[in-house]
């Protein structure tokens, strides 16, 4: 009978939501002790979900994941996620087997995301000293959180849903210039990703790449572009490995696997063209040798690919979409704002020659030209 009530309190909490939270989860004090535990705490963070998922975050944390939590803990728990020993004694002292445990870990990174989304609420920008530090206490626990559930193969949903919330919170920083910061981080979650056996399959593969072009992005950031090259390679290596020990199946699984690895392969030779795009062209500071510079004017008469960064296109990319990405992605540099009229950062003339020669193969692009030049070719 008890059960029966407590469902219907349920269907009817969402219509109830704008009434005081003291008065909407009295069912939480009122019901507990006529409830079994496993019920009671199973459907408390359901509910913490469904709020979680119309925006209603302080609810969700507060009387939800909070709640659960408080069973194990009654001090703040950012003051122990610097000991994971202590981390492990307080919330799972009868280990990971524990019929319980996954339960907890869920609580556990629900209660981190709820955390950053109400920082984002009272201040998306981060300008707030106070909200940065939240943020990467946020980080650090997901990653405790991981670290412990990592080598239990059945909690691979929640490593995988914590890359993601990893990649969401890097991502907000790196707009805001904490690249060097994150990259620990994102260089957790592409660990992660690859220590993980289910994981490790074509499914996850697209996503894989993503925290791989995530990585390589921060390197490039923190001015360290030959660590992001060689995190893609790696990354292509990875994604190669792969290639090799699938077993593809029927057709329709063979041109849907293609897809996935030839996504993947795009991403990351985007990475590596957006150092060599460059570095293929800087000459060694004692070399000296008067170059005759292509007039831009005078290629535009000339079939594609015209120039060298055109050419180097066309060795690394099939399709005018993935060399319009890769030109993008060149371009991009969070050091060097390439609207203003103003020399780029790096003052030198082979790098200033290659942005001129990425805008003039962007143009050439939009206008369709370079198409309908391989096509008479």
């Amino acid at each position: 009978e008890p059960v029966i009530v407590y469902g219907s309190l349920i269907g009817n909490l969402f219509s109830c939501i704008f009434f005081r939270a003291n008065t909407l989860f009295n069912i939480w004090i009122k019901y507990k002790p006529r409830l079994p535990e496993w019920y009671y705490n199973e459907k408390l963070l359901k509910v913490g979900d469904s709020l979680a998922q119309i925006k209603e975050y302080k609810l969700a944390l507060l009387q939800c994941y909070g709640r659960y939590l408080q069973q194990f803990v009654s001090v703040d728990l950012d003051n122990i996620i610097d000991d994971v020993h202590r981390f492990k004694a307080t919330f799972f002292p009868n280990g990971f087997r524990d019929k319980n445990a996954a339960l907890t870990f869920h609580a556990l990174q629900e209660r981190n995301v709820c955390t950053y989304q109400m920082v984002c609420s009272s201040d998306r920008n981060l300008q707030n000293q106070k909200s940065l530090q939240t943020c990467f206490s946020v980080l650090s626990s997901l990653r405790l959180t991981m670290q412990l559930a990592l080598p239990q193969e059945n909690l691979y949903w929640l490593i995988y849903s914590g890359t993601i919330h990893i990649y969401t919170i890097c991502r907000h920083l790196m707009m805001i210039g904490q690249s060097a910061k994150v990259l620990e981080y994102l260089l957790w979650a592409s660990i992660c990703m690859e220590s993980s056996v289910p994981l490790l399959s074509v499914h996850y593969l697209t996503w894989r790449a993503t925290l791989y072009t995530a990585v390589s992005q921060c390197y490039f950031d923190c001015q360290a572009s030959i660590h992001g090259e060689i995190f893609a390679r790696r990354g292509l290596l990875k994604i190669d490995e792969l290639k090799q020990f699938e077993n593809i199946g029927s057709s329709l699984e063979k041109s849907e696997t293609k897809r996935v690895f030839r996504e993947a392969t795009l991403k990351m030779s985007v990475m590596i063209f957006k150092r060599a795009v460059y570095e293929s062209r800087r000459k060694p500071k004692s070399y000296f040798c008067p170059k005759l510079r292509v007039s831009l004017k005078e290629a535009q008469n000339v079939p594609w690919p015209r120039t060298t960064t055109e050419r180097l296109l066309t060795e690394m990319f099939d399709g005018v979409a993935a060399q319009f990405l890769a030109i993008l992605e060149a371009l991009s540099d969070s050091s060097r704002r390439v609207l203003r009229p103003a020399p780029p950062v790096p003052d030198e003339i082979e790098v200033r020659d290659v942005i001129s020669e990425l805008f003039f193969a962007g143009l050439e692009i939009l206008s369709g030209n370079s198409i309908k030049n391989k096509n008479l070719q």
